[in-house]
């Protein structure tokens, strides 16, 4: 515990026992076999297990997740896309991050995404143009990841995704049921490439089973197994920048543009919560921010041990959810860009002030950024604009344990379903720069903190968890794709494990609740009707969903060393061990 009160004080600096971002990996002694992947699909997570077999650590078995992931579940993730990823090494107990979220190019501009009229783009005019590519980072992040932590060689850890590609894999029940009711409607096949790939001759999406080969794909892994930038410099990068320029509306994505991204590690946010310490990614990502201002407001509340069956336990994370998105909202982007008052926003007086503005008896009818003291003045907090950015649901997340005990948990993302539908040597393209306000400023005229500029990192809603316990060690792995609702829904399994004692699958499995802005989405076919209509009479607005589509994955380490996950039952994602 003494420990975790150090890293609180001391901004975590302290806290990582990574390397620094030029060192080389220098393991070369296989770990133990053990250890748990869950992520989302079967084929992804047998990948990371054969990397765990060979005594690889969990960087390795991420790296071997991701490639397969980008083949059999290309609507979330992939190669052309970005990531996050948390890392808990389990000889220093220290947590670090690693930033692999998209750039945008030199060429962009904060009016980006506004047509001739000076309107914001349509959603699929803006989601399916070139200028909504940003430059792909979940490789080069990967590959400085391994570089410190990695155990097999870098080579080897393709060998899953080649042979896949290349002898072919079955098309699952997820991405055929998305092909058919989005691949026309999304205009998938407007793209030439994309419309070889996803649809048959006939014109029809590839069906659940279809056996789809993709040699372009195994080609490209081949190609970052023997170079780790081979997305962002030479043949294939030249094509990226090719398939960012085609019509419609042309991108302004460079050759100069991918040989500059460097990913980059970086300090975990983490913030005690009773006696379990709770870390996640730092901006550009929210997740950190949000994840601990939620739990930093509940901290000030009692939560009751009625759990889920409990209407007055949902009222407060509503509330708390309320306030953190509001927060998020007016002061999360890119830190390089714009200041963002992380200490102010979780500085604990700040969080005791927002928490007492929730009643027990009603709601707040309209959460409302407060004023968090730091290095903003009072007038330059006041500039800042009531944010308007559309996130869509998409990404995929992964948790892994390894045999020695270092675990990962990684959020990773082409951002919208098929990304930007452009596709090139196997792979989609991101429209990560949609995560940016399609307009710059709000109704009033302020400028906002998430508006597009030349090389800036669009805000994410990722929010790849680690909980450390009391002696901090590691604890728990959480984290789920979402859009903007990915932080309600990691915060839930939050709730779930560490206030209300239920195990990960019991905490996936409770409903998703998302409270941004003034109306409450809730998934009615897995609430209690009894607690929805005790929020109705409090004064919440509540909108009933057939389903708000979380993909968690969850990881937990037990007392005695044993490890328990969970899965969503909502996606195809599985938890298995060696």
């Amino acid at each position: 515990m003494k420990r975790l009160i150090i890293c609180f004080f001391m901004g975590l600096a302290s806290c990582s026992g990574a390397k620094d971002n030029q060192s080389q990996n220098t393991n070369s002694e296989p770990l133990p076999v053990g250890g748990m992947v869950a992520a989302a699909n079967p084929m992804a997570v047998e990948a990371g297990l054969e990397m765990l077999r060979q005594g690889g650590s969990a960087i390795d078995a991420a790296v071997a997740v991701q490639t397969v992931l980008g083949l059999v579940e290309p609507q979330s993730s992939g190669l052309g896309g970005g990531a996050f990823l948390l890392y808990y090494d389990e000889k220093t107990g220290g947590v670090v991050s690693f930033d692999g979220r998209e750039a945008a190019p030199a060429g962009a501009s904060a009016e980006m995404f506004l047509g001739d009229d000076a309107k914001p783009l349509g959603f699929l005019e803006a989601v399916n143009s070139g200028r909504a590519v940003g430059v792909p980072g979940a490789m080069d992040m990967l590959a400085l990841a391994h570089g410190a932590y990695g155990v097999l060689p870098w080579k080897d850890l393709f060998a899953p995704g080649i042979k896949l590609a290349k002898e072919g894999f079955s098309v699952s029940p997820r991405l055929a049921a998305l092909l058919k009711a989005y691949g026309h409607r999304a205009q998938l096949d407007r793209n030439a490439a994309a419309g070889a790939y996803f649809f048959l001759p006939d014109g029809s999406t590839l069906p659940e089973g279809f056996v789809r080969k993709n040699p372009d794909y195994a080609a490209t892994l081949r190609a970052i197994s023997a170079n780790p930038r081979a997305l962002l410099e030479g043949p294939i990068a030249a094509d990226i920048v090719a398939a960012a320029h085609l019509d419609p509306r042309p991108g302004a994505l460079s050759l100069d543009d991918l040989k500059k991204y460097h990913a980059r590690k970086t300090v975990p946010v983490c913030r005690p919560y009773k006696n379990k310490s709770i870390c996640s990614a730092p901006p550009p990502s929210s997740g950190g921010m949000a994840m601990n201002y939620i739990m930093g407001i509940l901290a000030h509340k009692t939560l009751s041990e009625g759990g889920a069956s409990d209407p007055q336990n949902w009222h407060l994370f509503i509330e708390a959810q309320r306030l953190a998105y509001a927060d998020r909202d007016r002061y999360l982007a890119d830190d390089k860009f714009v200041t963002v008052p992380m200490k102010g926003l979780l500085n604990p007086a700040y969080l005791k002030r927002r928490a007492a503005m929730i009643m027990p008896d009603h709601v707040i009818v309209h959460g409302e950024a407060g004023s968090p003291e730091e290095v903003f003045s009072p007038e330059e907090m006041q500039e800042r604009g009531e944010d308007n950015t559309q996130e869509v649901p998409g990404t995929s997340h992964m948790v892994i344990v390894d045999g020695a005990g270092n675990a990962v948990s990684m959020t990773t993302t082409v951002e919208s379903a098929f990304g930007s539908k452009r596709f090139t040597h196997g792979f989609l393209l991101n429209n990560q720069l949609t995560d940016f306000a399609r307009y710059p400023y709000d109704e009033t005229g302020k400028p906002l903190a998430n508006a597009p500029a030349p090389g800036k990192h669009p805000r994410s809603s990722m929010s790849p968890t680690i909980v450390l316990d009391d002696n901090g060690k590691f604890y728990m792995g959480t984290g789920s794709p979402g859009g903007n609702s990915i932080i309600a829904y990691t915060a839930k399994t939050l709730v779930g494990v560490l206030d209300w004692g239920l195990s990960p699958q019991a905490a996936i499995d409770l409903p998703n609740v998302v409270a941004r802005g003034d109306v409450t989405r809730i998934e009615g076919p897995r609430a209690d009707p009894a607690v929805i209509s005790a929020l109705e009479a409090m004064g919440h607005q509540i909108r009933k969903t057939r389903s708000l589509n979380s993909g968690l994955h969850i990881i937990l380490r037990h007392d005695d060393g044993a490890l328990e996950g969970g899965a969503d039952p909502r996606r195809e994602g599985v938890a298995r061990t060696p």
